[in-house]
């Protein structure tokens, strides 16, 4: 009997209970700003899957071998997903604006044997495996060869691939961590992560009656089972943006009819932070899931709206907590949900009475510590769960009640609008600029950003004779750099303080930071990112 876990067979399943069902739109804007609307129904997913597995297969894919999904949220991206779970292989699934040497290592580490890029990233892959003729290249619409449109022109396979996916603890997909520190790790997500989708929507009282949307991306784990499960495991008809866009958000949600969505980070204080407008209450949205809702404007957003907001905590390895809609505490991030235990642990792995901030960390409710595969690592895999809990690396505290609240990110890192930056690899690009002697990346806490977020600012020390060009220094990290690790702002100063052992010493230069100050430089017009 196949597992009903497994992606391909839940598709399956239901392209042969309701075939035409349109369960997925997805949205890109025009230029003249008009919606541009793709659109799956689950028998095309099906066939999808079928044409592009049996084109993997061809060339030389088989059960447990990986390749790359290098794109923003096209309806391909969900085919694909099909194809690799019918097949049995491990996707990859990598942020398109990545490039040069992260992008290099994240292909090269996961031991992809070929990559499916869009057209925008498409000469950055071929760059970096030119005289590679082991390793294949597929792209999105481009030819003079195969692409993913032509393939999804042609014939089915016959007869149709059997689904070689069997064991719902297998590997389904390989997640990057954010890499904070050095290289990042790479998770193996199995095929039962997507069993916890109906828990995750009873709990959020999802009904038959809603349709989700999202702009996350879907190269990460929340917009994947969160939003994504609940439309292709729940059958609930969903809306997908390429991109998020802030500009666009309730013109869309309005357009669809879309009544719940899930936001990050930083991008709750964007949207509130828009000038108000009439229409604002005008809108289907009846509940919003966010990841760092600020306390102090919580309230006022619901009002604002007219929706209620409902809490969540967790990362791609595990842990998760939830504070549904009207629930728990304005601020909290909620409860663990029935199969998991939460702990809150000081260093000596002590529980910390409420109110007493320490890790937060998790164990399944039967006291068994959840699986963690990091590949290639497992020190790292080892140290994540090491006595008996999974750890989760964020200081935290619970009230007297035992609902959750994060305090921030523990180590190194900034966590900057959902994602933790990884402050060496934009030291590298600034350290590289004609003029930078010396420099130091960290976060500043501004008020009103969301718990734990920071804005990234780069201490920079001006080599003699040199002069400083904010706007020049600027122009390479955004060629250089992802949206999310350019910047905000630039710090002149003489030297950057250290201790002894060459270490910066960050406090200093927080005490030292002030906007009004003439070594300050804000770097502007930043990209809407998401």
């Amino acid at each position: 009997m196949s597992d009903p876990v497994i992606l391909a067979n839940r598709i399956s399943d239901w392209a042969a209970k309701k075939p035409d069902l349109d369960i997925l739109t997805f949205v890109s804007i025009d230029a003249d700003g008009s919606f541009v609307e793709e659109h799956r129904s689950y028998q095309q997913l099906w066939n999808n899957g079928q044409r592009l597995a049996a084109w993997l297969r061809e060339r030389g894919m088989r059960k447990g071998d990986a390749f790359g999904i290098l794109m923003e949220n096209h309806p391909e991206f969900v085919d694909l997903m099909v194809a690799s779970s019918i097949l049995g292989s491990i996707f990859v699934p990598i942020d398109p604006r990545s490039k040069g040497d992260k992008l290099k290592y994240m292909l090269d580490f996961a031991g992809c044997k070929g990559v499916v890029a869009a057209d925008y990233a498409l000469a950055r892959v071929a760059e970096l495996w030119a005289g590679r003729d082991e390793n294949w290249i597929l792209s999105l619409t481009a030819g003079p060869g195969d692409c993913v449109q032509s393939i999804l022109d042609g014939p089915l396979p016959s007869p149709q691939l059997e689904v070689a996916s069997s064991d719902a603890e297998e590997p389904m997909q390989m997640l990057y961590t954010s890499g904070t520190t050095g290289d990042p790790k790479a998770i193996l997500s199995a095929h039962s992560r997507f069993a916890a989708v109906p828990v995750i929507g009873q709990v959020l009282g999802l009904t038959e009656n809603d349709r989700p949307y999202t702009g996350l991306s879907l190269t990460h784990a929340n917009a994947q089972i969160v939003t994504l499960g609940s439309i292709l495991i729940m059958g609930l008809p969903g809306v997908i943006s390429r991109r998020f866009t802030k500009s666009r958000l309730w013109d869309i949600a309005r357009h669809f009819g879309c009544t719940w969505f899930n936001l990050l980070g930083g991008m709750t204080t964007a949207i509130y932070a828009d000038p108000p407008k009439d229409n604002d209450r005008d809108n289907p949205v009846r509940i919003i899931l966010s990841a760092g809702m600020p306390g102090a404007i919580w309230e006022s957003f619901e009002k604002r709206f007219d929706l209620k907001l409902a809490e969540f905590y967790g990362a791609a390895e595990g842990g998760l907590t939830f504070n549904p809609a009207g629930a728990g505490p304005v601020g909290s991030c909620g409860m663990a949900p029935p199969f998991l235990e939460l702990k809150i642990l000081d260093e000596d792995d002590n529980e910390c009475a409420a109110g007493e901030a320490g890790e937060i960390c998790f164990r399944n409710a039967d006291g068994s510590v959840p699986e963690v595969a990091y590949f290639r690592n497992p020190e790292a895999s080892a140290e994540k769960t090491c006595g008996g809990w999974l750890r989760m690396g964020d200081i935290g505290h619970v009230d007297e009640d035992g609902w959750l609240y994060f305090d921030y990110r523990k180590g190194g890192g900034v966590r900057r609008n959902g994602d933790f930056i990884n402050t060496a690899t934009v030291e590298k690009v600034l350290s590289q600029i004609d003029g930078v002697d010396d420099v130091f990346v960290y976060g500043v806490p501004f008020p009103g950003m969301a718990p734990g977020e920071k804005e990234l600012v780069a201490a920079i020390v001006i080599a003699d004779g040199a002069s400083f060009d904010g706007q020049e220094i600027f122009r390479v990290c955004r060629e250089k750099l992802e949206p999310n690790f350019v910047p905000s702002f630039y710090q002149v100063v003489a030297e950057i303080p250290k201790t002894a052992s060459e270490k910066p010493q960050e406090r200093f230069l927080l005490e030292a930071f002030d906007t009004a100050a003439g070594n300050i430089f804000s770097a502007a017009s930043r990209e809407e990112t998401g």
